[in-house]
């Protein structure tokens, strides 16, 4: 064997080896899968529904197995959706609704629903029409939580079957056609002209009450302050009285004498020059007085 038979069979070896660390390497490239963690993967083997790839390293057999659908798991949005619906009272009202969901389970979404937002969409525009259906317009707008709630459980039912979750579902607005908004402004107004004219009433109620209540006080006060007065004058009559018998008539002189002091006592003390017109007895009363005063004492 000369020299060039040799490098020829060393050649053809270094291709052979050249080929089978290209093949190793094809295989490492095929057969290695990283995942990453917002993904996983659905391997099909013949075609067939093989395994399920989650994060990370994950290996499979190259030539045999092939990576046949790289599915999110992330929470996604269904863009805003509107659709018309009638309530249980005859009122055509328009739902504006927005759902996020993800995927669970993508080996079951892959292969039994094609267009997962499409089919999200349409079951949420139907089961919003059948629950308003069911509801008045009040209940519509005041139990809007209760709805929602009522919502996402039929839609995660509705979804399961796909591996799909539902994670929030919200009824964004609910809007009404111009007539019916009209005639809820023309009841809102009227109910607002009723409050008014009741607290009206129950005012002007209020203060006839709180007026009979004064007079009456009033009364009170002044039946109040006559019995006292004539308390007193029966009492200073009993005082008298009781003098009278004690003293006799002496005891009415006396208290008529006071009087009679008492009353020139007043007139003499009146401003300006006056002129006074004393009784001829009024000496006698004075002097009557004393002596009786000077008696009792």
């Amino acid at each position: 064997m000369d020299l060039f038979e040799i490098a020829d069979a060393l050649g053809g070896s270094n291709i052979v080896l050249l080929l089978l660390a290209a093949f190793i390497i094809l295989c490492v490239f095929l057969g290695v899968r990283i995942v990453p963690q917002s993904e996983k993967h659905v391997v099909e083997r013949f075609g067939r529904l093989h395994a399920v790839l989650g994060p990370g390293i994950n290996f499979i057999v190259p030539f045999l197995d092939r990576v046949a659908h790289k599915i999110s798991i992330l929470e996604r949005q269904l863009p805003n959706a509107q659709q018309d619906a009638i309530t249980s009272d005859n009122v055509l009202v328009q739902v504006e609704t927005s759902v996020f969901y993800r995927i669970l389970e993508p080996e079951r979404t892959v292969y039994r629903i094609r267009d997962v937002d499409g089919a999200i969409a349409t079951t949420v525009a139907g089961i919003v029409r059948a629950e308003i259906g069911k509801m008045e317009l009040d209940e519509v707008q005041s139990n809007r939580a209760k709805l929602i709630e009522q919502i996402k459980a039929l839609v995660e039912d509705a979804v399961d079957d796909w591996g799909i979750e539902v994670t929030r579902a919200e009824i964004l607005d609910v809007n009404l056609d111009q007539a019916t908004r009209e005639a809820m402004l023309q009841q809102l107004n009227a109910e607002r002209a009723r409050r008014a004219a009741v607290t009206e009433a129950e005012g002007q109620k209020r203060a006839i009450e709180l007026n009979a209540d004064a007079e009456l006080y009033a009364a009170e006060q002044t039946a109040k302050a006559r019995r006292i007065a004539a308390e007193a004058e029966a009492y200073a009559t009993e005082v008298v009285a009781k003098a009278i018998a004690d003293n006799g008539l002496e005891a009415a002189q006396y208290q008529v004498a006071l009087k009679q002091v008492e009353a020139l006592t007043a007139l003499g003390g009146g401003e300006g020059k006056q002129t006074i017109v004393v009784p001829a007895d009024a000496m006698d009363a004075f002097g009557n007085a004393f002596n009786m005063l000077k008696g009792r004492s």
